[in-house]
């Protein structure tokens, strides 16, 4: 038996809470990860955990078990790491967790010069921008905007985006252009609502140096950014987003920029990883090739 490898399953099993969604994040049948950790307990000859058709839960060996096994693959990982050599290439499956406006914007178009620098990485992309359990769900990391207020990740910064604010021709027709903050109470706009809080965004510009956010009239609100977009697109309101995501529409003027003098904070953007995951060599390949996507639109 591969004691190493028993010990992740196990360590992935208790991070999920189930065997079904652990053999899910390791690419593995569900009657192995059942296996390995039934002769993982015949080995050690004691129960590690407690099963029954709706809970599981660790045993008291278990929790001794388990805290042991984090110590030694962190050791086992962080000593990898720190021998891993510019000849060696990164390896291994890593699951990430990105927003679908960065997705579609920035990742996919080069996606194809991820796999060609590290062609033994397998990713897999999750795509949401919703708060997300990385233990539970057996994620690597995720990357987002804006600060994550949560102690038990690690932020890596990947830069910044710049937002602006615009609209289609159609509407500036139908509403004017507005030249100051004055002017936004008779507009509308296309609202964005989080899906964490359901809460809708206001839009914020940068006045006098200090950020001023504006509540405009709407009577939509979505929360995916290619509906955002859309509705935009149609003629819906003012929209405010990063840059980068319209950058087609805005040069060939199915958008245009307004109240570019009075443009909102860049954005800051990061990488978010597990406290107790060394930044394992596929981690920190797509860390500094994201951070390199990113230096191209700052």
């Amino acid at each position: 038996m591969d004691r190493v490898h028993a010990m992740q399953v196990f360590l992935r099993v208790v991070e999920s809470r189930s065997f079904v969604r652990a053999a899910e994040t390791l690419g593995l049948p569900a009657s192995s990860v059942t296996a390995i950790i039934k002769r993982l307990e015949k080995h050690l000859q004691i129960r590690l955990l407690n099963r029954s058709t709706r809970n599981l839960s660790l045993t008291p060996e278990g929790e001794r078990y388990l805290s042991r096994c984090r110590e030694i693959l962190d050791l086992i990982d962080d000593t990898e790491s720190s021998l891993h050599g510019s000849a060696e290439r990164p390896h291994g499956r890593l699951r990430v967790d990105v927003p679908a406006g960065i997705v579609h914007a920035l990742i996919l178009p080069k996606l194809e010069q991820f796999q060609q620098r590290y062609p033994d990485v397998y990713l897999m992309i999750g795509v949401n921008d919703r708060q997300v359990d990385l233990i539970q769900e057996g994620i690597d990391c995720v990357i987002r905007t804006g600060s994550l207020h949560n102690s038990a990740l690690v932020a890596r910064r990947l830069g910044e985006l710049r937002w602006i604010t615009c609209a289609a021709p159609s509407y500036l027709e139908e509403k004017g252009i507005p030249e100051g903050l004055e002017d936004l109470p008779l507009h509308r706009a296309v609202h964005y609502f989080s899906s964490t809080t359901r809460r809708v965004t206001e839009l914020n510009f940068t006045e006098d140096g200090s950020s001023v956010g504006v509540a405009v009239p709407g009577s939509v609100a979505v929360n995916e950014t290619g509906l955002y977009i859309k509705l935009g697109l149609d003629g819906g309101g003012l929209m405010q987003l990063a840059e980068i995501l319209v950058a087609d529409q805005l040069r060939t003027g199915e958008l245009v920029e307004v109240l570019a003098d009075m443009r909102p904070a860049p954005v800051p953007v990061s990488l978010f990883y597990p406290h107790q995951r060394f930044l394992s060599p596929a981690m920190r390949a797509f860390a500094d090739w994201t951070a390199e996507l990113f230096s191209t639109v700052g």
